[in-house]
């Protein structure tokens, strides 16, 4: 059973659709409780850094959700749900974030269009359980104006203006920066892999 944090997260229906699609059973969560004894967790996110990280306070659940990764439990975090796995954000540099990575969020910069929206390709890093089976440089959906540098877990990277990590992987904690649910069929197979991992 996989247990979906809801915080209010806007895409929260699209990955809802997205398991209900490749048939796996899932639940929605709210609590410290629930998330003590979830067996699987998914953490979506879009929208602001600072307003995620004050929910999950507000919710008092931060404490249970550090706890639960680091007990081992997998943990699939999307695109502002791989973000809040560091320490902080630029986009909102008076909020802690989970700190389970070290290194900060930072926006892009340049001439190029802010958000990053749209396809673009990744770059293996090395071998990666969510990337099993989608081929060598997959195109994934992306939408988001901040980005996480490249840490030793990084297993893919993208490179928008600057290289970036798209997938997140270190034992049982899984990120990634693109949006799986509007990513077509590779979107689905990613999913796919981190439920039957």
């Amino acid at each position: 059973m996989i247990s979906i944090f809801d915080y209010g997260a806007g895409n929260l229906r699209s990955v809802e659709n997205t398991l209900g699609a490749i048939g796996a059973e899932y639940q929605l969560i709210r609590t410290a409780d629930e998330l003590r004894l979830a067996t699987k967790v998914i953490l979506p996110g879009v929208g602001h850094f600072g307003q995620m990280m004050r929910k999950l306070d507000e919710m008092n659940v931060r404490a249970a959700l550090i706890d639960t990764i680091r007990a081992g439990v997998p943990f699939l975090g999307i695109c502002l749900g791989l973000q809040a796995l560091f320490a902080a954000s630029e986009e909102a540099p008076e909020e802690r974030g989970l700190g389970i990575f070290e290194g900060q969020v930072r926006r892009f910069q340049g001439d190029m269009r802010i958000p990053h929206m749209g396809w673009n390709q990744l770059e293996r890093v090395r071998p990666s359980r969510l990337l099993r089976d989608t081929g060598e440089k997959p195109y994934l959906y992306f939408a988001h104006s901040y980005y996480a540098p490249l840490v030793p877990a990084t297993a893919a990277s993208c490179e928008y203006a600057v290289p970036y990590t798209a997938v997140l992987e270190r034992d049982n904690i899984l990120g990634v920066q693109f949006h799986p649910e509007k990513s077509g069929d590779l979107g689905l197979k990613i999913v796919r892999n981190f439920v039957e991992s």
